[in-house]
C-alpha cells in the first residue's frame, strides 16, 4: 500500500511564498508522474502542475512563472514552490502519484496504480 503525506499549507498574505511537500511511502519501485492539484469549494480538482520521471513539466496557464515543481526520485518526493501568490491560488492542494509500481513479495506489481494525497489548504489573503 502506497501512502502519500503532505505538508507545507497554510495562510499567506498575496505576494508572499509557500512551499509544499509530497512524500510517497511503501515499498515502491517507482513512480510515473507525480503532481499537484487543487479544489475549492463548488469546483472541480483542477491541475496546477505535474511532473513526470522523464523531467517533462506541465503548469496551469494561471500559475506560470510564479509556480515551480520539482522532485527528488530517490525520495519519492515532488515539491511545490509557490511565489508571488494571489488570493485566488486559496484552495486544497492534493498531491497525485500517477503509474505507481509497487514491491510485493519481492516482486513489482505492474499495475500501476494511482494515489491522492489526503490534501492541505493554502489560504492566500489580499
Amino acid at each position: 500500500q502506497v501512502q502519500l503525506v503532505e505538508s507545507g499549507g497554510g495562510l499567506v498574505q498575496a505576494g508572499g511564498s509557500l512551499r509544499l511537500s509530497c512524500a510517497a511511502l511503501g515499498n515502491i519501485f517507482s513512480i510515473n508522474t507525480m503532481g499537484w492539484y487543487r479544489q475549492v469549494p463548488g469546483k472541480q480538482r483542477e491541475l496546477v502542475a505535474t511532473l513526470t520521471s522523464g523531467g517533462n513539466t506541465n503548469y496551469a496557464d494561471s500559475v506560470k512563472g510564479r509556480f515551480t515543481i520539482s522532485r527528488d526520485s530517490a525520495k519519492n518526493t515532488v515539491y511545490l514552490q509557490m511565489n508571488s501568490l494571489k488570493p485566488e491560488d486559496t484552495g486544497v492542494y492534493y498531491c497525485l502519484a500517477e503509474d505507481v509500481l509497487t514491491i510485493v513479495d519481492r516482486t513489482i506489481d505492474l499495475r500501476g496504480d494511482d494515489y491522492w494525497g489526503q490534501g492541505t489548504q493554502v489560504t492566500v489573503s489580499s
